[in-house]
């Protein structure tokens, strides 16, 4: 009975990916997007996943001027681009067709660093989580997202 909760998402077709807890108490998470790895937060309070402006020739996005402004904490009115058709992959869990939102991560990116914890490429918020049906095991650093 150590672990009921890993044993019954697993049995259900949930992938499993580990988290590491940063110094700001963030939840990092590797993934990769059109094959390119990165390091990305978790942000359950972000609508959209991003990736910050200098990461577009990185991850060989292809972007277009956005109407939308972005805002976050400390922040509101940003300028951002969109990419559209991207692949996003979390772990072994993927998903095809992904518009991502660019903004300038400098904000975030200085507050961690500042903390001692390492700048990221870019979030991974509430569109996927809610697709993937993410279910974040907090107490043992695990992510579990469903294919389906």
């Amino acid at each position: 009975m150590e672990n009921v909760l890993q044993e019954f998402l697993l049995s259900k077709g949930y992938k499993k990916i580990k988290l590491k807890l940063t110094k700001t108490n963030h939840f990092e998470v590797k993934a990769s997007i059109n094959g390119v790895k990165g390091l990305f937060i978790l942000d359950t309070g972000a609508s959209s996943s991003c990736v910050g402006f200098k990461s577009i020739d990185f991850f060989n996005l292809k972007v277009k001027d956005s109407n939308i402004k972005a805002a976050g904490a400390g922040t509101t009115d940003m300028t951002t681009q969109i990419s559209k058709k991207n692949t996003v992959k979390i772990g072994r869990w993927k998903m095809e067709n992904k518009n991502l939102i660019l903004f300038d991560l400098t904000h975030i990116n200085t507050a961690l660093t500042t903390h001692n914890a390492q700048a990221v490429n870019g979030i991974i918020g509430a569109d996927i989580l809610k697709k993937g049906k993410g279910i974040i095991d907090y107490e043992k650093k695990y992510l579990y997202l469903s294919p389906h």
